[in-house]
């Protein structure tokens, strides 16, 4: 069974940072691409970043571009996402997500399709 586990979420000012975990089991870590979605209420949900085993890349919405950073490490079966510079429209829900099929460069380019496997979230708040 997959299973992905969020944590780090939080309550910020604006212009702080946060750093999101998530431990993924019962899939082959090393080999899925991963991402993290958010969810804010009135929202679609976005990918803001994603993993891509087949090219060998990270890429990041335009929206969180040159401030969030994924990042992952296998030893600890781990995905990461280093968020500064936030703002108070990056409130949400942000989830984990992996991708088995590696399809994460389709999802966050051409915006077609999502992930898999997804965890149940954890919260972010950013206070102006």
């Amino acid at each position: 069974e997959v299973q992905l586990v969020e944590s780090g979420g939080g309550s910020v000012q604006a212009g702080g940072s946060l750093r999101l975990s998530c431990t993924g089991t019962g899939f082959t870590f090393d080999d899925s691409d991963m991402g993290w979605y958010r969810l804010a209420p009135g929202n679609e949900c976005e990918l803001v970043s994603s993993i891509s085993i087949k090219y060998g890349r990270t890429s990041s919405a335009d929206s969180v571009k040159g401030r969030f950073t994924i990042s992952k490490d296998s030893a600890k079966n781990t995905l990461y996402l280093q968020m500064n510079s936030l703002k108070p429209d990056d409130t949400a829900t942000y989830f984990c997500a992996a991708d088995p099929r590696n399809l994460a460069d389709m999802y966050i380019r051409r915006n077609v399709g999502t992930m898999d496997y997804w965890g149940k979230g954890t919260p972010v708040t950013i206070s102006s």
